[in-house]
């Protein structure tokens, strides 16, 4: 893992998972959020999207793994995340994290970074920024 030093603008780092129903029942177990549109099957017929979708912020948590085990990676102190939910993921959908370094302020070692969550079909489904200390 890089130290803040080794850090520089335009550095990218990323982490794949496919998606399983299994994932959308624990993220629902542990957080509360029983929506039916992720966990009942024969709802998520009649909206929108037609068949179940995972949490958004399930799929936004990926971003997490790679600023914490990646890039910045250890020591790494989330301070703010901005998303926007661009599209649905479904269950067996392949996702991918992505993160870049915009911007570095050295006086407090905090740094800007892109964060976005492509599909298999590389579509945008999350996009954003975050801001983080190492």
């Amino acid at each position: 893992m890089p130290t803040y030093d080794e850090i520089r603008i335009g550095d990218r780092a990323s982490f794949t998972k496919t998606i399983s129903e299994y994932d959308i029942y624990q993220f629902a177990g542990v957080t509360g959020d029983f929506n039916p549109v992720h966990v009942d099957a024969e709802y998520a017929k009649t909206s929108i999207f037609k068949e179940r979708i995972a949490h958004g912020i399930l799929t936004a948590g990926f971003i997490s793994n790679v600023l914490a085990m990646q890039l910045p990676g250890r020591d790494t102190i989330y301070l703010s995340q901005n998303l926007a939910f661009l599209a649905p993921v479904k269950i067996g959908d392949t996702v991918t994290a992505e993160v870049e370094v915009l911007e570095k302020k050295d006086s407090k070692r905090i740094i800007r970074l892109r964060t976005v969550v492509k599909n298999q079909r590389d579509e945008l489904v999350i996009e954003g920024e975050a801001v983080v200390m190492k």
